[in-house]
C-alpha cells in the first residue's frame, strides 16, 4: 500500500488549469489561512454549518498535523502568480471501527473561482482510493440540502448511496466496498 502522507498527483481541470492534488503538510498552515480568507461567507457556511471568521491556531494544527491513518487530508493547489496556492481541500476522519471496516466522515471545500471545474469530484475519487487502502468501508457526510453541487458529486461518484433528510440537512452514506454491498 502506498503511504498517503506522500500522496501527490497532477491533473488538469476543465478550464485547462494544471493542479496538484497532494497530502496536506504541517507547513501548509499559512497557505491554508490565505485560502480560508479568500472564501466567501456562504461557502464557509456550507462546509462548517456556521459562519467562521478565521481559523484558530488549534484549527490549523488539527487541519495540518494529521496521522494519515484515522484521518487523511488532501489539498488541491494551483500555481498562481508563481506561488503554490491552495484552491480546495478534502478530508476524511474515521469515527467508527466495525467488523466490516471503518466508517469515516468526508468533507470538502473549494474556492469559489474554481467551483464547477471538477475539483470536489477529483478529491472525492482520490479519498475513496486512499480510504479503500486504509480499510474504510463507508463514507458519511452531512450536507446542507441547498448544497446541490456537493450532492451531485456524491450521486455522480458511481458508489452505492443512501440519503436521509433531517430538516435542512441531508445525511449521505456511501459504500466504498467494491462489490457494491
Amino acid at each position: 500500500m502506498n503511504d498517503p502522507r506522500h500522496y501527490f498527483v497532477t491533473d488538469t481541470l476543465r478550464n485547462g488549469t494544471t493542479v496538484t492534488i497532494r497530502a496536506i503538510r504541517p507547513e501548509d498552515k499559512p497557505k491554508l489561512v490565505s485560502a480560508f480568507r479568500n472564501l466567501e461567507r456562504e461557502t464557509v457556511y456550507t462546509r462548517f454549518f456556521q459562519y467562521v471568521k478565521e481559523l484558530t491556531d488549534q484549527d490549523l494544527k488539527r487541519a495540518t498535523e494529521i496521522d494519515f491513518d484515522r484521518e487523511v487530508a488532501l489539498v488541491v493547489t494551483a500555481n498562481l502568480e508563481d506561488e503554490e496556492t491552495i484552491i480546495g481541500t478534502g478530508r476524511y476522519v474515521v469515527f467508527e471501527e466495525t467488523d466490516v471496516g471503518r466508517n469515516a466522515e468526508v468533507a470538502f471545500i473549494v474556492e469559489e473561482d474554481y467551483q464547477g471545474l471538477g475539483i470536489a469530484s477529483r478529491l472525492f475519487r482520490h479519498l475513496v482510493q486512499i480510504g479503500r487502502q486504509n480499510n474504510v468501508s463507508r463514507f458519511k457526510a452531512d450536507v446542507l440540502s441547498g448544497n446541490q453541487a456537493m450532492l451531485r458529486v456524491f450521486a455522480g461518484s458511481g458508489l452505492p448511496m443512501k440519503q436521509q433528510r433531517d430538516g435542512g440537512v441531508v445525511q449521505v452514506t456511501l459504500s466504498l466496498d467494491e462489490t457494491g454491498s
